[in-house]
């Protein structure tokens, strides 16, 4: 069913400083562009992701499609309101990232994007759901959850340079922690730069971080990143990889596949989901298959 033949009726919620506060921009000539095709078209800016939460139930229940704009973050604030209100949801990039929308084949540019509104089909994709909290994306914990920390604090600088130095800033005094995992085989304890339960396993400003993954194949990929045999000279490199995903084939990494993960650690570490640092360790992690209803490219 196209996004049309859920009632042609878009609220966009709008994340006032996403993508150095240009969410608002991007959004604009959508709306005229989806007002111009015989839309009912509403805009909201919000104020928290509570309030995005909130906001994005409300429309899901009201049968209005709720169009996430801005980044990552962003997009897992509405579709968590969204899960829960049962109703559809669409995606304006907006963001520094945007590497959820960009996993599902949207574009960035205004045409295109009120296009797929009109006329895109509605696809069921899967969910994480930590603790409460619904993650389109990847929950990580680690040093790039440390990197994740650094780059939120840099919002003024542009989105390219904060990505590059977000890793080698963690890694300076990083020391790796012991993590103990709890999935559907078992328990496992290991000492890890990183832990990754990924959906869509594309994260860090185009990073194939977890290329196995899909967003409808029922499971949550957990990648680790083993401290054992991937040192502190190796990262660099490590970080090149994954922009194409070739960083698995390394013997230090492994993935395995679960519905169910639950993540602890013998020292504090960020908690990070969809670009945010959430909550803390431990968290348990369940797969909600097929639970968002998305618009996409025909």
């Amino acid at each position: 069913m196209s996004a049309a033949g859920a009632g042609g009726a878009f609220t966009a919620l709008v994340n006032p400083i996403s993508g150095s506060r240009a969410a608002q921009s991007r959004w604009d000539p959508v709306a005229a562009l989806l007002k111009d095709g015989g839309a009912d078209v509403a805009t909201v800016v919000t104020d928290s992701a509570a309030h995005a939460a909130e906001i994005s139930e409300s429309v899901a229940r009201d049968g209005r499609v709720a169009v996430a704009v801005g980044g990552d973050g962003m997009v897992r604030d509405v579709a968590g309101g969204v899960v829960a209100g049962g109703g559809t949801m669409g995606i304006v990039p907006g963001g520094r990232g945007n590497d959820f929308a960009h996993k599902l084949g949207l574009p960035d540019d205004a045409e295109t994007l009120a296009a797929v509104l009109l006329a895109g089909r509605v696809r069921a994709i899967d969910v994480m759901d930590a603790d409460g909290v619904i993650v389109p994306g990847n929950l990580y914990v680690g040093v790039d959850s440390r990197a994740t920390r650094i780059i939120n604090r840099l919002r003024r600088v542009p989105a390219i340079l904060a990505y590059r130095a977000g890793g080698p800033l963690a890694m300076v005094t990083w020391r790796p922690p012991t993590f103990t995992l709890t999935s559907d085989d078992g328990e496992r304890t290991v000492r890890a730069h990183s832990v990754i339960a990924a959906n869509s396993g594309w994260y860090g400003h185009g990073l194939k971080i977890v290329p196995s993954a899909e967003v409808d194949d029922g499971l949550i990929d957990v990648m680790v990143a083993r401290a054992d045999g991937l040192g502190r000279r190796n990262m660099a490199a490590y970080m090149a990889e994954a922009k194409t995903g070739r960083h698995v084939e390394r013997a230090a990494v492994d993935v395995h596949r679960t519905t169910t993960v639950t993540i602890s650690a013998d020292a504090p570490v960020p908690l990070c989901m969809d670009g945010d640092e959430i909550g803390t360790l431990p968290v348990t992690v369940r797969l909600r298959a097929g639970a968002l209803r998305v618009v996409v490219p025909d």
